[in-house]
């Protein structure tokens, strides 16, 4: 692993972590929420096999970068081009998961011209009154807090937040109490909690005032046309995912050119199994 940190034009810090060979292909991803610079695969030889070069890096608030009070999407895409102007990278492959899934969007549809392929994994989707009915009980409260505003969200997950500081894995498994079985059974798997507890721990150390800016975000009207996104991308989805509803998706994706929608049985963790299917499709496009 390589990793730094960055002075962005307008004085905030980016820091960043990168995996994988340095002669590698370029992959950008947008990890999850809440996520920091350290969510990658445990088992890191992926990399190497797939000759992938994978760059992630901490979005305000999070980690070790300076938050950005009412930031939306398109700030963390100009963010993301400043760190490729650093590592000296023009056209890469992008990819993100859930929460992450958005920034990939806004990245293509911002910056079209550095984007080789694009793969959105279990990504988030803007939501209505009748997807969130059999959701995690905090995405659940997460969308009626956010037609409240910016501090209803910070209140709800500020408590949360020193529950996964605490003890990460065990407050982790009780937001994911509604997953499906699948889910619960990957939480098992001692290299996936290994790095959910160094992630979890380095995204949340400062506070949940990042979490609060991108759950906000998230859950309100998007900074962006996600129909601009003009990039081919390749969209993975579970069927039973109560993280990120699949109809809110698929409402999503028919407003969306050149978007290839393939799908599993599985919940929102599914991912960690398919990671290598997932990645090597990417690069191969």
């Amino acid at each position: 692993m390589d990793r730094g940190t960055i002075k962005l034009r307008d004085g905030r810090a980016l820091a960043w972590a990168e995996y994988g060979p340095s002669s590698g292909r370029p992959v950008l991803r947008f990890q999850g929420t809440p996520a920091s610079r350290f969510a990658r695969r445990p088992h890191e030889d992926s990399y190497e096999k797939l000759n992938a070069r994978v760059i992630e890096f901490d979005r305000p608030g999070y980690g070790a970068s300076t938050r950005l009070p009412e930031r939306g999407f398109a700030a963390v895409a100009d963010d993301a081009a400043e760190l490729l102007d650093h590592l000296g990278l023009d056209a890469v492959h992008v990819t993100g998961q859930s929460g992450g899934g958005p920034h990939v969007l806004a990245f293509c549809a911002r910056l079209p011209e550095r984007v080789r392929a694009a793969t959105v994994v279990v990504g988030a989707a803007p939501l209505e009154d009748e997807d969130i009915e059999g959701l995690i009980g905090l995405n659940r409260d997460a969308y009626h807090a956010a037609r409240k505003g910016w501090d209803a969200v910070h209140a709800l997950l500020v408590p949360v937040r020193e529950a996964l500081i605490d003890d990460p894995l065990g407050a982790f498994r009780g937001v994911m109490d509604e997953a499906p079985p699948s889910d619960k059974e990957i939480m098992n798997d001692p290299d996936w909690q290994r790095v959910l507890i160094e992630d979890i721990r380095e995204a949340l150390r400062p506070n949940a005032e990042g979490w609060a800016d991108e759950g906000l975000a998230l859950m309100s009207d998007w900074d962006f046309d996600p129909a601009a996104a003009g990039a081919r991308i390749v969209w993975w989805h579970g069927e039973h995912d109560a993280n990120a509803p699949l109809s809110a998706v698929r409402r999503l994706l028919a407003k969306m050119p050149n978007v290839a929608l393939r799908t599993w049985t599985g919940g929102h963790l599914e991912s960690y199994r398919r990671h290598d299917e997932i990645l090597s499709e990417l690069l191969s496009r």
